[in-house]
């Protein structure tokens, strides 16, 4: 099964990423994902279901230690078994 995880954190700055932000995207990038995006508003990526539940995992513990007082995130099916 394959999923695509799109994260945001906060609070947000507009001015300059926010340790947090910066966390979370470094989770992302060196997770064993494709298809990586990220941007100021929102960040996307797409692997199998254990990687991205793993990044997940790691994504919300080291965003909040980093200081973000919210993380939304949305996880999608986006392929079946074998795919």
């Amino acid at each position: 099964m394959r999923l695509r995880v799109e994260f945001t954190t906060e609070p947000f700055d507009l001015d300059e990423a926010p340790r947090h932000a910066l966390v979370a995207r470094e989770v992302i990038e060196a997770a064993d994902l494709d298809a990586v995006d990220v941007g100021p508003f929102g960040n996307t990526a797409e692997g199998g279901a254990d990687s991205v539940l793993t990044a997940v995992d790691a994504l919300l513990r080291q965003a909040l230690e980093a200081g973000a007082t919210r993380v939304s995130l949305q996880v999608n099916v986006i392929g079946g078994e074998g795919e």
